[in-house]
């Protein structure tokens, strides 16, 4: 007799016969539950996904295709009417020494950002890898700049970097007769407030990097010493390829930090000394649209800042990315 015929002792002493086993089993079963209606799925997920689709909508979406429509006319709010001018504008941009000088200083500012932010955060991140309240206080202290304002960071610079300000107040009592114009002069107010923006960043990359070194497995570090490597050796060849997610992190963020840089330079500068000496493409387009009125003009300008923004983070980050998977 088999399993099925002899059936299950019920709580009377009686046998149930067993339902007959149809072969189809957890495969059947399976089928089933896919077969099961998506909408309130569907309708869950809305739910949860519902405010943040429209926020990214209206504040995100739109403004960008009102900027992609805007840079195709002429739009002047006192000088109507609007009409469509086409590519008129990117032509004249192209052709527009203080767009190409903003251009410049934006890539300068950004390269040094990238390149001093990185290179400081790895090191003091380094420095403060270590168990204590001391080095728990000293990391609190350098990431406050980065919660701060970058109004409120300019502000303080300010009282610091004038021409009687803190600093040069400190170099005439050491006896320096005439301290650089840190602002003032066009040669040095466009790499102050590159270390202005290098210095409120600086405690974003050393959190990211604090992060990646204790990520870095010790047995790996006490193999290495045993073989006989040495401290460069050690950082070379086990925690630097470890850092590889890190370094991607910290790159892209302070590209597009460095690439939207505004608020310094109203404050600190407004585009001085001179003539563009410090504007960068964020400053041009908003004293185009909002100073010269110039609404077409000026959405061309952020449309090609748009553009070359998202290309660079994306060259940039597949070519991290393919290292860390490289290391």
């Amino acid at each position: 007799m088999t399993k099925t015929e002899q059936g299950v002792r019920g709580r009377d002493g009686l046998r149930t016969p067993r339902p007959p086993h149809d072969g189809r089993g957890d495969g059947h079963r399976a089928h089933a539950r896919a077969r099961r209606p998506l909408a309130p799925v569907l309708g869950r997920f809305a739910l949860f996904a519902l405010p943040g689709l429209v926020a990214y909508v209206l504040f995100v979406l739109i403004p960008i295709g009102m900027t992609a429509y805007y840079s195709l006319t002429n739009r002047n709010p006192f000088n109507p009417p609007t009409r469509f001018v086409g590519l008129r504008n990117y032509g004249e941009l192209f052709g527009d020494p203080e767009f190409l000088r903003a251009l410049v200083n934006t890539v300068v500012i950004t390269v040094i950002v990238s390149v001093l932010a990185n290179g400081g955060g790895l090191l003091i991140a380094m420095l403060l890898d270590r168990r204590g309240k001391f080095y728990l206080a000293l990391r609190s202290v350098f990431f406050t700049p980065v919660v701060l304002s970058s109004v409120v960071i300019s502000v303080i610079w300010q009282a610091l970097l004038t021409d009687d300000g803190l600093l040069n107040v400190l170099l005439r009592r050491l006896g320096v007769e005439n301290p650089p114009g840190w602002l003032s002069d066009p040669s040095l107010a466009l790499y102050s407030i590159a270390w202005i923006i290098t210095w409120q960043m600086l405690g974003f990359c050393v959190v990211v990097y604090l992060a990646g070194l204790q990520g870095v497995p010790r047995e790996l570090q006490e193999a290495a010493a045993i073989d006989g490597a040495g401290p460069l050796s050690r950082f070379r060849n086990v925690t630097w390829p470890m850092l590889a997610p890190a370094l991607t992190i910290n790159t892209v963020m302070l590209l597009i930090t460095g690439f939207k840089a505004y608020d310094q330079v109203q404050v600190l500068t407004n585009g001085g000394p001179g003539t563009g000496t410090t504007a960068t493409m964020a400053f041009q387009v908003v004293q185009t649209a909002f100073t010269g009125n110039r609404i077409g003009y000026s959405s061309a300008m952020a449309a090609v800042m748009l553009v070359l923004v998202a290309g660079v983070s994306v060259v940039v980050l597949r070519l991290l990315q393919r290292r860390e998977v490289s290391q």
